[in-house]
């Protein structure tokens, strides 16, 4: 098999399994880049969530199937979240970028 089938042949079987699992995505992202990212996880078929509450992403990292952190535009609180957010992810070994 030549390598760029077989990688074409892998990323469309990764992409169908992807989207029949439907990931909750917990993202927590800049202002900047909040919409597009959210856009682009639904076109590829996830359910992404905003959740940046301090009180609320700790919990709520437990139970998404990924946690994706982007660090611009940090604030304080923003921080507290995004700290607990991961935690909550490693102890729930929930894959986080």
């Amino acid at each position: 098999m030549q390598p760029d089938l077989h990688c074409r042949t892998l990323a469309a079987h990764t992409l169908k399994h992807f989207r029949a699992l439907s990931p909750l995505t917990h993202c927590m992202t800049n202002d900047v880049v909040q919409t597009f990212t959210a856009n682009t996880l639904l076109a590829l078929g996830a359910s992404p969530a905003m959740v940046i509450d301090p009180v609320e992403a700790r919990p709520f990292a437990a139970i998404a199937n990924a946690l994706l952190v982007n660090v611009g535009t940090l604030t304080a609180s923003r921080a507290d979240a995004m700290r607990g957010a991961v935690e909550s992810a490693y102890d729930a070994k929930t894959p986080w970028t």
